[in-house]
């Protein structure tokens, strides 16, 4: 099996899929960080292509960055001066070369993630 990255995003505080969140995925190497790509989630939360997809695979350390701060903005869920969460970064580890789903679960004062199916 060839190993691939997935990721969807949910709006807690709104019961729904964030649509139009902008993510940026970086390999990391040697502790620096490596643009590898990005995207934008559609209607679902979820990327319309595997945001690491099989091609180009590797294993070892990554990083995604989810831009909360212009969504949050946007579904109007500001309180007075600057979000609370603006850029969320998540560090994870893959070790075998399998389908990877990191999701985030997203509200304007807090998230959670883990490794989904």
């Amino acid at each position: 099996m060839t190993g691939y990255l997935t990721t969807h995003v949910l709006d807690t505080a709104r019961g729904r899929p964030v649509k139009g969140l902008g993510i940026d995925l970086y390999q990391i190497l040697d502790g620096e960080r490596h643009l590898v790509g990005n995207a934008v989630t559609n209607d679902d939360g979820r990327t319309d292509e595997h945001i690491l997809p099989a091609a180009r695979f590797e294993l070892g350390g990554y990083e995604l960055v989810f831009h909360a701060g212009p969504y949050l903005t946007a579904t109007d869920q500001r309180i007075e001066g600057p979000h609370f969460l603006s850029d969320i970064p998540i560090r994870f580890t893959m070790s075998e070369a399998v389908h990877y789903h990191v999701p985030l679960l997203l509200s304007p004062f807090g998230y959670s993630t883990y490794r989904g199916s």
